[in-house]
């Protein structure tokens, strides 16, 4: 089986190639950094992928699921402290092993995760939040669904390799997230998605994930940041942490790949940031001033006076941006004229525009954080 095939993806060996060549001195460091000002929902810890290097998953018996009357306290406590993103994670749709969750959700009403994921976006929505979910993978038909309640959405394709961190019986593959990333394409959705660098994959397959997300962007247009990600030490993992020196090989890849328009993002609670700036990146990601980072809980998150003086060192501007970028935004919050629009001539549903262009505290601060994102923060 091809993933690459099966998602219609065709990678040229002589790009591979010429993309191995690509080093920090063939890059430049770009003229600014942005971040998104986040509220971080765990929606459940239940996951049908036993991936060797993550912590974020719980066994059946131990997973829990996020109450309704949690997430909107959550959500309000984000409002409250200024944030404009929902940042909701979840693992894959839970399998027959979860039984106390399906049983649960059933309780509350709810045929899957899914179902009660987009309720959870309608009350982000409700309480003046712009949701982001990370749901994994997703058929053409749930990504259109829950298109109507997100302003953005992500899945990390993270190698196109098969590897052994995700072995098993119920094994994440490439194909499925090549899938899922091709029906954010078809949908219309701006999206987040990204490399895992460290879990089993070589050089070459590390140029093959960036030139397989570039060749569904260039089809579609959608990708708005891409994620290198450097893979961390923790319990269940038995990955070492990658070199500088690998890290800033793989992110000057990654920006020699894209296209300018498309992001560079690092995690900047997981990365050596400071020494990767220079190879091209330009987004620090969501930064939560209220909540962990449940997917890697050993690693705070900075404080946003450490952004500045990230930022500072390097001598550019921070700003900070919505979770949708400016060309995906309705045509009076673009900052310029640039939006490669989908057929229909907007890339947010309905309900999203209604958000941001609502005359209330909310679409105040969404138009106020646009704004800035076209000059330096205070």
């Amino acid at each position: 089986m091809d993933p690459l095939a099966d998602a219609g993806v065709d990678v040229r060996e002589s790009d591979i190639e010429r993309l191995l060549s690509v080093g920090p001195d063939d890059v430049a460091a770009a003229s600014k950094l942005t971040f998104s000002r986040n509220v971080f929902l765990p929606l459940t810890t239940a996951c049908r992928y036993t991936c060797t290097y993550c912590t974020f998953y719980d066994a059946p018996g131990e997973a829990r699921l996020m109450p309704p009357e949690s997430v909107r306290e959550t959500l309000r406590t984000g409002a409250d402290a200024g944030c404009t993103e929902a940042l909701f994670t979840l693992g894959d749709d839970p399998d027959d092993r979860y039984t106390q969750v399906h049983a649960q959700l059933d309780d509350w009403g709810y045929d899957s995760i899914r179902d009660y994921l987009y309720d959870a976006c309608e009350m982000a929505l409700d309480e003046g939040l712009l949701p982001h979910s990370n749901p994994g993978d997703l058929s053409p038909a749930s990504m259109e669904r829950l298109a109507e309640v997100n302003a953005s959405m992500g899945v990390m394709l993270e190698t196109t390799a098969d590897v052994r961190a995700h072995a098993g019986s119920r094994r994440k593959t490439p194909a499925d997230r090549l899938e899922t990333i091709r029906a954010a394409g078809e949908a219309g959705v701006p999206f987040t998605t990204g490399i895992l660098v460290g879990i089993g994959e070589e050089w070459r397959d590390r140029a093959e994930s960036l030139l397989a997300i570039r060749a569904l962007h260039e089809r579609y247009g959608h990708v708005q940041e891409v994620i290198v990600q450097n893979v961390v030490p923790n319990e269940r993992s038995e990955f070492e942490q990658p070199s500088v020196e690998t890290m800033r090989r793989v992110v000057s890849m990654a920006r020699a790949c894209l296209p300018e328009a498309v992001s560079v993002q690092v995690p900047p609670n997981l990365s050596p940031t400071r020494d990767l700036l220079d190879c091209g990146v330009d987004d620090l990601g969501g930064v939560s001033p209220v909540t962990d980072d449940y997917v890697n809980p050993d690693y705070a998150w900075p404080a946003l006076d450490e952004l500045r003086a990230v930022a500072d060192e390097a001598g550019v501007p921070l700003y900070e941006r919505l979770p949708t970028y400016g060309r995906y935004l309705p045509a009076d919050y673009r900052p310029t004229t640039l939006s490669a629009a989908p057929a229909d001539g907007e890339w947010l549903a309905p309900k999203i525009r209604a958000a941001l262009g609502a005359d209330d505290e909310a679409g105040r601060r969404y138009r106020e954080v646009a704004r800035r994102r076209r000059r330096p923060s205070a």
